[in-house]
């Protein structure tokens, strides 16, 4: 199993990057960030700076989308970091969340989603591919190589994940619903002729490493504020019956609102109705060797990377142990099982 870490590029960007470098020393693979250019810092800047300090992580947005940049100018990003630093980008993508809802905007249909995930997959790959009724290839690029990996909560965009994605990233980590969701890809792409286990699986949730039960979960109640904005717009589109599972819907019967303003900070205050059980099971929170139960849980279910969100008050900390004792015992784990 891969890890990744998952950061917000909040200035001083220095940290940011500074984060990004732990990460790599602690054995982490993968660095992700937050992209919201207007809540946060223009995430692709940075992770230039993160390249050139790491030797080994890649790096990409968790998640990006198709609305607020040029698709173009997207796959540009990506295969001029891979001829600076050596293939080592992913992109993240979905139909946009809190980069296009702070202007008041919407979410793309998943339609523009497909498309636009061709258009810079090829690009960035360095081959051509037909653009506004344009072919297009970057004639400085060779040997690009870039993964898209597609983040999805409801059924017609995870058969979309299914049908084009190399990856699926599911933002959450309750085992039930990861089961669900990772079956459902799959019969998507078995579906469209692809093989369905070459698809990687990548689940997203904060970690905490702690003792202290009542002051993590307020740490990380923001995260099921955040997946509550999807599931509310899953259950306004199919209902709270029967196109999702109902674990998944029942927790946002009390949501009022919600400030993007507040996206993704501890102690946001729009966040009041998730109750503890769905951040327990939202998140992994605890012991490492509770953290290291869940992991292998998720493992069993297919789950390729565990990506854990930092956006709380014990970043180095929780970075530490899973360095020195949830990696290397998840490594061990997988060696044996082999």
């Amino acid at each position: 199993m891969d890890f990744g870490a998952v950061l917000q590029t909040n200035p001083p960007a220095s940290r940011t990057v500074h984060l990004a470098k732990l990460a790599e020393q602690h054995g982490f693979s993968h660095v992700w960030t937050f992209d919201s250019h207007l809540l946060w810092q223009e995430p692709y800047v940075i992770y230039s700076q993160i390249l050139a300090e790491t030797h080994r992580v890649k790096v990409g947005p968790m998640v990006t989308n198709p609305a607020t940049r040029d698709w173009t100018v997207t796959a540009s990003l990506y295969a001029t970091l891979n001829e600076m630093y050596g293939n080592r980008t992913i992109c993240g993508i979905g139909r946009g969340d809190s980069a296009v809802r702070v202007t008041n905007g919407a979410p793309t249909t998943l339609k523009t989603l497909r498309e636009a995930i061709h258009v810079i997959r090829e690009l960035a790959n360095s081959r051509s591919v037909e653009y506004n009724g344009a072919q297009l290839q970057f004639p400085w690029s060779q040997g690009s190589e870039l993964e898209v990996w597609v983040a999805a909560y409801g059924p017609l965009a995870l058969k979309l994940a299914g049908e084009v994605g190399d990856g699926f990233i599911l933002q959450l980590a309750d085992l039930d619903i990861a089961e669900w969701m990772i079956a459902s890809v799959r019969d998507a792409a078995e579906k469209a002729g692809r093989d369905p286990m070459a698809i990687k699986f990548c689940v997203a949730a904060p970690m905490y490493i702690g003792d202290d039960w009542e002051h993590m979960r307020d740490q990380n109640r923001w995260f099921g504020g955040m997946v509550g904005n999807h599931v509310a717009d899953i259950v306004a589109k199919y209902g709270s019956d029967g196109a999702v599972p109902q674990a998944l819907t029942d927790y946002i019967t009390a949501r009022e609102g919600y400030d993007y303003n507040e996206h993704g900070r501890s102690g946001n205050t729009h966040t009041a109705f998730v109750p503890d059980d769905i951040v327990d099971r939202f998140c992994l929170l605890g012991s490492a060797e509770q953290h290291i139960e869940k992991l292998k849980a998720l493992k069993e279910l297919g789950v390729d990377q565990f990506a854990g969100y930092l956006q709380h008050d014990n970043k180095e900390e929780t970075l530490r142990v899973y360095g020195e004792t949830v990696i290397p015992t998840m490594r061990d784990h997988i060696v044996a099982k082999a």
